[in-house]
């Protein structure tokens, strides 16, 4: 017989909190498949410029939307894709996927938004954000074009 120690109990307990986690919200420790999809960061501020590096592989350009206002820059990804084997009439094999993802986040430092621009490239989205100065006028929301 295996003598259980209190540790045993809270393993346990955490792996099923863990599962619970995973499947009803899906954030980071699967890979982001669960009902809300999330992904990676990383926010780097500089002397004129904050940058913005996402991971979102497998998505086009055309999937991804990039926005600022407020103070916040906000990525959102979607996707839908259709694979089929088989005849189109009696298919032996269809799979259907879609994925989502969103991220919002707070940016330290006011931002020239007109002059925002985005590049995706091998899964990867950069957003460069200029900083405003003092001098610098007020500017509504905008939408950033993503290269």
């Amino acid at each position: 017989m295996t003598r259980m120690t209190p540790f045993d109990d809270m393993n346990r307990m955490f792996d099923r909190m863990t599962r619970g986690f995973d499947e009803n919200w899906g954030q980071g420790w699967n890979g982001g498949r669960g009902r809300f999809g999330r992904f990676s960061i990383d926010l780097a501020e500089y002397d004129d410029e904050l940058v913005v590096v996402a991971d979102l592989p497998g998505y086009d350009t055309d999937e991804l939307d990039v926005s600022v206002d407020d103070g916040r820059l906000t990525i959102a990804a979607e996707h839908a894709a259709e694979r089929e084997e088989g005849d189109e009439g009696a298919y032996l094999r269809r799979e259907r996927h879609s994925a989502s993802a969103r991220r919002t986040v707070s940016l330290p430092a006011e931002i020239r938004e007109a002059d925002a621009n985005a590049t995706y490239t091998n899964g990867v989205l950069t957003v460069t954000l200029p900083k405003l100065h003092v001098e610098d006028g007020d500017e509504d929301a905008h939408r950033i074009d993503v290269d």
